[in-house]
C-alpha cells in the first residue's frame, strides 16, 4: 500500500497533507525518515510514525455512538442532521450506520466501514439481537406481554418473530428482537392497543451501550467488543 494511502485510510492525513509531511521529514517508516509519500509499505508489519507519533493501522473502524433524538441514521440527508455529523469530520469518511434508528429513537448505534460484517449482522439469517427499553402510554398487562412475545401482526400483514419482553414497571419494559422491521416496536405496541412514548436501544449484538457515553458522545469499540460483533455476524 502507498504511504499516502495508508495515512489517508488511518485518517491521519489527506494525500496532499501526507506529501507535505513527507517533504518536511516528519514521517518515518521503521525508524527511517521517508520523504516520498508514494513509497509502498506493508501496513500490517511496517512501523509508521508521523511527527514521532505511531500510526496504528486498522483495516476497519468500529464506533459506538449514543444517538440523541433529532438525528437520522444516514450518511447524508438534505433536511435533517445525520448521526455522522456527531463525529469529527476527519474520521467520517467511509463510515455508515450498521442498522437504523428513527429520528426520535435514542441510544446504541454502531458506525463502521466494514460492509461485509454489517451485511451479515443485518441479514435475516443471522439477525443480531437488539435490546430496547420502551415506555408506553398505558400499563402493560400480562396478556399484552404474551402477545408481544408470541408475535403480532404489523404493517403488510407481517407476523413478527417471537421475542423476549422483560417488564420493568407498569408502563415500561425491555424488549429483545432479532429482526428490524420499519418502526417495529411502535407497530407491535400498536398491535396490543398501546403506544410508545419513549424508545432507547440499549444493546446491539450482545454489546451494551456504554453508560459513560452521554447522548451524542461516541468511542471506538474495544478489541473484545469487536470480537463479540464479529462472532454475532459469523
Amino acid at each position: 500500500m502507498r504511504l499516502d494511502k495508508f495515512l489517508t485510510e488511518t485518517k491521519t492525513a489527506s494525500r496532499k497533507e501526507a506529501s507535505s509531511l513527507a517533504r518536511q521529514g516528519k514521517i518515518t517508516v521503521n525508524g527511517c525518515v521517508v520523504k516520498d509519500a508514494s513509497r509502498h509499505i506493508i501496513p500490517e508489519t511496517d512501523s509508521v510514525c508521523v511527527s514521532d507519533r505511531p500510526v496504528i493501522y486498522k483495516k476497519h473502524e468500529y464506533i459506538m455512538l449514543n444517538k440523541p433524538e433529532g438525528y437520522v441514521s444516514a450518511t447524508d440527508d438534505r433536511n435533517m442532521p445525520t448521526v455522522l455529523e456527531l463525529l469529527p469530520e476527519k474520521i467520517r469518511t467511509g463510515l455508515f450506520p450498521c442498522g437504523r434508528l428513527d429520528r426520535y429513537t435514542v441510544g446504541m448505534m454502531i458506525l463502521t466501514d466494514d460492509g461485509d460484517l454489517a451485511h451479515r449482522l443485518l441479514s435475516p439469517k443471522r439477525h443480531a439481537e437488539k435490546e430496547y427499553l420502551f415506555k408506553c402510554e398505558r400499563p402493560l398487562s400480562d396478556s399484552d406481554i404474551i402477545k408481544l412475545e408470541s408475535g403480532v401482526y404489523i404493517e403488510g400483514g407481517y407476523l413478527t418473530k417471537p421475542c423476549k419482553v422483560r417488564k420493568q414497571s407498569e408502563q415500561s419494559a425491555v424488549i429483545t428482537l432479532t429482526e428490524g422491521k420499519y418502526h417495529q416496536i411502535k407497530q407491535m405496541l400498536g398491535g396490543v392497543g398501546n403506544r410508545v412514548s419513549y424508545l432507547e436501544r440499549i444493546s446491539f449484538a450482545g454489546i451494551p451501550l456504554d453508560p459513560a457515553l452521554s447522548r451524542g458522545e461516541w468511542r471506538y469499540l474495544t478489541d473484545d467488543e469487536i470480537d463479540i460483533l464479529k462472532k454475532a455476524g459469523s
